[in-house]
């Protein structure tokens, strides 16, 4: 009972926190900032990256997205920044997928390790920024939003895999995570969609609705990602900031994934309307 208290404690707080941050635009920009530090640091214990390096990457890619697009300088220019990011970003995602379905291990020669943190990671957080400030306007519940989809997939995931779960999804890799888990993730992602539309009033239902199957099964590869680099250094958790919970990464896995992929169907539903 101990462990469940400290568990459900530590979690509220990482939530009120989260929550009560996002809705004041400079609370938001430091606390993702915070969130980035510490991820990387847990990221650079698993990949065995004893460098400052993709501190000063980090500082450098945030703080100059931060400026560019918050402080709205050259819009043309953000523009065409963000896109080079973009692409560069899920390429190296698509890679990383590639790496979970081919490879026992992830290879992590010196040059892919910088790789990995500076566009697996670091730059998750710039879109995770670029999302809660869409097209220049803070709008904090677009990544709010997206958090509750996350929140809601991995519960239904949990609860739904518990009780009816017989298919393993990806035994080798986390063997508790069930087909029947993921289905139910889904589909009660899909549910809360209706409720994020009707509630934060950013997008309409079908938007969320794809958003919803968007970060459903994005962040399932996040996870499973993740799962891998800790398989890979023998450990259970990423850190241990979190009593009951782990390291930060561990709660953040799937939206760090998930948020390129989401600012891309923001920038192709915002051109097609």
């Amino acid at each position: 009972m101990k462990e469940v208290a400290i568990r459900a404690i530590s979690g509220a707080v990482y939530v009120l926190l989260l929550i009560g941050s996002l809705f004041v635009q400079e609370a938001s920009i430091i606390l993702i900032a915070i969130f980035g530090i510490i991820s990387l640091s847990e990221f650079s214990n698993l990949i065995k990256l004893k460098s400052f390096i993709q501190y000063i990457i980090f500082v450098i890619i945030y703080g100059g997205f931060w400026y560019m697009c918050i402080q709205n300088t050259d819009i043309s220019f953000n523009d065409e920044a963000i896109q080079i990011l973009l692409v560069i970003t899920i390429f190296v995602n698509l890679i990383l997928i590639k790496d979970l379905f081919t490879s026992k291990r992830i290879p992590l020669f010196k040059v892919k390790r910088y790789i990995a943190s500076t566009f697996y990671l670091s730059s998750g957080f710039v879109f995770m920024l670029l999302i809660a400030n869409y097209n220049y306007v803070f709008t904090p519940e677009l990544l709010l939003g997206g958090f509750i989809l996350i929140w809601v997939n991995d519960s239904a995931a949990y609860l739904v895999g518990k009780n009816f779960g017989k298919q393993k999804l990806f035994p080798s890799i986390s063997p508790k995570k069930t087909i029947e888990g993921f289905l139910g993730g889904l589909f009660f992602a899909c549910i809360s969609s209706h409720f994020i539309a009707n509630y934060t009033e950013t997008l309409g239902f079908t938007p969320w609705l794809i958003l919803a199957i968007v970060v459903s099964v994005l962040g399932t590869f996040g996870d499973l990602i993740e799962s891998k680099f800790k398989r890979q250094a023998g450990v259970k958790d990423s850190g241990i900031i979190m009593p009951g919970h782990g390291g930060l990464l561990d709660r953040l896995d799937s939206i760090i994934f998930a948020s390129p992929f989401i600012y891309l169907f923001l920038r192709i539903s915002t051109h097609v309307s």
